[in-house]
C-alpha cells in the first residue's frame, strides 16, 4: 500500500530581527517563539518551519542583522521577503497598533504579510553583495574624510599637521577599498555592457556606475516617471481641495540618490545637455536647489533610457 504525504500547512511568516535574538511569529497558527540570532539559532528556526509550507517569510531590513538569516533561508529555496522598516511602521499606525514589544512587532509583520504580499526579495550573489558592502564602505569612509577636510578649517594651523594625516591615510583606504571593487565589478559580466554605456556618458563616474548598477538594478526596465520615482526625483503632489501645495520629492532609495545629486553637480560643468538645461532653468528665476533637483531628474531619466535603448552617448 503506498504511503501518501501528508500536505504541509500553508503559514506566512513574521521575524523581528535584533542584534542578539530573532522572534518569530507563524500567522496561521497564532504561534510565537524566539531562538538566537546566531547559526545555531537559524538551524533550529529553519528546521521548526521545515514542517511547513512558507508562503512568504518577512523581515524587516536592519542593515545586517538579517544577513545571515536570509541566506540561510535561501539555501532553503524558502520566499523570503525583506522590507522596509518604515512600511512596516506605517502598517502598525494603521492597525492602530500602539504596544511596542518584540513578540507583537513580529506579529505585526506576519500580518503586514498576510495584507499585503509584498514582493519576494531576489537572492543576491556573492560578488553583488561584495560589491554592495565595499560601495557602503568607501560611502563611510569619504564621509571620514569630509569630516577631517572641514576641520582643518576651525581646529588651527597647530592641529593641521595630524588632521592631514589622518586625511592620507584615509585616501590610501579609499584607494583599497576602489581597487577591490573595480575587480568585484568585472567579475559581474552581466554588468559590462550597462558599464559601457554609462561610462560613455560625460558626468558619468566610476562611483555613480557601481551605485547606478548594485542599487538600481531596475536602471533600463522602468519607464522615465518610475525610475524618478524609485530613485527619489519626482515632484510629488500635496493638493487638497482648492489648495495646491508645493511639488516636493521624498522617498526613494537615498543612496543612490546621494551619488546622484554629486554626479550631477559635475554634469552641470561637464555635460553639455544638463548644462544648458541648469543654466535655462535658473534664467527662468529657479531656485539654484530645484534647478539641481530637475537635473537629477533628468540626468536619470537620460542613463535609464540609454541602458534601455542599449545606446552609447553621442550615438
Amino acid at each position: 500500500m503506498t504511503n501518501l504525504k501528508k500536505s504541509k500547512t500553508t503559514i506566512n511568516v513574521g521575524i523581528d530581527v535584533g542584534k542578539s535574538f530573532l522572534d518569530v511569529y507563524i500567522h496561521e497558527k497564532k504561534t510565537h517563539f524566539q531562538e538566537e540570532n546566531n547559526n545555531e539559532g537559524i538551524k533550529r528556526l529553519l528546521k521548526r518551519l521545515s514542517h511547513y509550507h512558507i508562503e512568504r517569510m518577512v523581515m524587516e531590513a536592519t542593515g545586517r542583522y538579517e544577513f545571515e538569516l536570509a541566506q540561510a533561508a535561501y539555501t532553503k529555496h524558502l520566499p523570503v521577503c525583506i522590507v522596509k522598516p518604515l512600511l512596516v511602521r506605517r502598517f502598525a499606525g494603521a492597525m492602530n497598533q500602539l504596544a511596542k514589544t518584540d513578540k507583537i512587532d513580529a506579529e505585526i509583520i506576519a500580518l503586514f504579510a498576510v495584507m499585503t504580499k509584498p514582493k519576494i526579495t531576489p537572492r543576491k550573489s556573492k560578488n553583488l553583495i561584495a560589491i554592495k558592502d565595499l560601495i557602503a564602505r568607501r560611502r563611510q569612509l569619504m564621509s571620514l574624510r569630509t569630516q577631517e577636510l572641514n576641520r582643518i578649517k576651525i581646529m588651527g594651523k597647530t592641529l593641521e599637521v595630524s588632521i592631514k594625516r589622518i586625511i592620507r591615510t584615509l585616501d590610501n583606504e579609499i584607494e583599497r577599498i576602489e581597487n577591490r571593487l573595480a575587480k568585484h565589478v568585472k567579475d559581474q559580466a552581466e554588468w559590462t555592457e550597462k558599464q559601457t554605456i554609462l561610462k560613455s556618458v560625460p558626468g558619468v563616474g566610476d562611483t555613480l556606475i557601481y551605485t547606478l548598477l548594485a542599487d538600481l538594478p531596475e536602471l533600463g526596465d522602468l519607464n522615465k516617471n518610475q525610475v524618478a520615482a524609485l530613485v527619489g526625483v519626482a515632484p510629488i503632489n500635496r493638493d487638497s481641495g482648492k489648495l495646491r501645495g508645493k511639488r516636493r520629492v521624498q522617498g526613494g532609495r537615498a543612496n543612490v540618490r546621494t551619488v546622484l545629486y554629486m554626479a550631477t553637480l559635475s554634469a552641470t560643468q561637464c555635460n553639455p545637455v544638463i548644462k544648458s538645461f541648469y543654466k535655462r532653468l535658473v534664467a527662468q528665476g529657479k531656485h539654484k536647489k530645484v534647478a539641481i533637483t530637475a537635473c537629477m531628474r533628468k540626468f536619470i531619466t537620460i542613463l535609464n533610457a540609454m541602458v534601455r535603448d542599449q545606446v552609447e552617448w553621442g550615438l
